[in-house]
């Protein structure tokens, strides 16, 4: 796994380590984003491809130049089967990140969602992950609102 994976991967396992085992048959959506998508390990495997006379291209690095592959491992660790996106900004977007779950889940898509911010670039690394639950009052997904994920966000 790439770095950023690593990162989003066990910023869930924290995040869901009581919560998970609670989930039976849900459709969990998966809703990420960052700034700076796969940047660091793109750069990898353009060094690895940049060298004529030690040309070597990894398909362990190339396949973790998607963004979505972190989503990809995520689901598989958990079994999540529900609808998933990644979105690249220049910020954290809680707005366009609580719009696009809140409409998941009114279109049924979706009976939780994992959402956040997963960013990395070579000096930093940041993550921010919630859980948001139709059944648990203080986490609504009707209520699900940008100002409450910004404030959540702003603690870190």
């Amino acid at each position: 796994m790439d770095e950023i994976s690593k990162l989003g991967f066990l910023a869930a396992e924290i995040l869901l380590s009581n919560t998970v085992e609670q989930i039976v048959n849900a459709d969990v959506g998966i809703v990420f984003s960052n700034s700076q998508s796969t940047l660091v390990t793109d750069k990898t495997f353009q060094e690895s491809i940049s060298d004529r006379e030690n040309f070597f291209p990894s398909p362990s690095v190339f396949v973790y130049t998607l963004p979505n592959i972190m989503i990809g491992e995520i689901s598989i660790r958990n079994k999540f089967m529900g609808e998933n996106a990644f979105f690249i900004f220049e910020r954290f977007n809680a707005e366009y990140l609580c719009n696009h779950i809140n409409l998941l889940n009114s279109a049924g898509k979706l009976t939780h969602c994992l959402g956040g911010w997963v960013d990395q670039s070579a000096e930093d690394y940041e993550a921010f992950l919630y859980f948001t639950s139709p059944g648990e009052k203080e986490n609504l997904l009707p209520g699900h609102s940008a100002e409450e994920v910004r404030k959540l966000y702003e603690l870190i």
